[in-house]
């Protein structure tokens, strides 16, 4: 067994048992408190916290950068994809030449899209001053993790170097903002809750 498939497969298991430890500690606090007088309902602002709110026509910071804002949504399918791609390359489950075509093509772009959103992060100053080391790590690591994902499917020469870069993005995804993959979802859970038990979301 090659030394680049047990080093990603084991910063796999550390990435996962980190990740398991912040779910369990964000379930473990239980629902917010909230001591007011409840005028609406949680469970009925949930499907609006996930989705309804996200969207463009709702979310300030989307419809005044919608480029930036459909960039970012395929830059996170790709993320997805590449993750998901990870176990059938590791497991050794090929996919047809034309499917592995479509997948690389796909995952060249959202790479692309993820560079192009750190590029606007180092050249609009706004941006730049907001930003920190994590930001721009995080970005490329993910963006790389994309690239080589896609060549691998074209290329099983590209195995090695695939490994390697997996591994050190799951090295780096309990150490950094990438962590949000678990605080994204109390994150919206918590607005859920507050809004929806005030009676303001779902909009009426």
């Amino acid at each position: 067994m090659e030394w680049y498939f047990i080093f990603a497969i084991a910063a796999l298991f550390i990435c996962t048992t980190s990740l398991l430890f912040h779910l369990i500690k964000v379930i473990s606090l239980g629902k917010p408190q909230d001591f007011s007088s409840a005028t609406g309902s949680p469970e009925k602002a949930m499907p609006y916290a996930f989705v309804g709110a996200m969207s463009p026509a709702k979310k300030e910071s989307a419809f005044l950068y919608l480029p930036t804002y459909v960039a970012g949504i395929i830059y996170h399918l790709g993320t997805f994809t590449a993750l998901v791609l990870f176990f059938f390359i590791a497991f050794k489950l090929h996919a047809g030449t034309t499917l592995a075509s479509i997948i690389s093509a796909f995952l060249a772009v959202s790479g692309l899209c993820g560079f192009g959103i750190l590029i606007k992060r180092i050249v609009k100053s706004q941006m730049r001053e907001l930003s920190n080391p994590d930001d721009y790590i995080s970005n490329l690591l993910v963006s790389v993790f994309h690239w080589v994902s896609a060549l691998v499917l074209l290329s099983d020469t590209m195995l090695p170097v695939y490994f390697v870069i997996s591994g050190l993005l799951f090295l780096y995804i309990p150490l950094g903002k990438l962590k949000h993959t678990i605080y994204f979802f109390a994150a919206r859970y918590h607005l859920g809750f507050f809004f929806g038990r005030r009676g303001v979301w779902p909009p009426k």
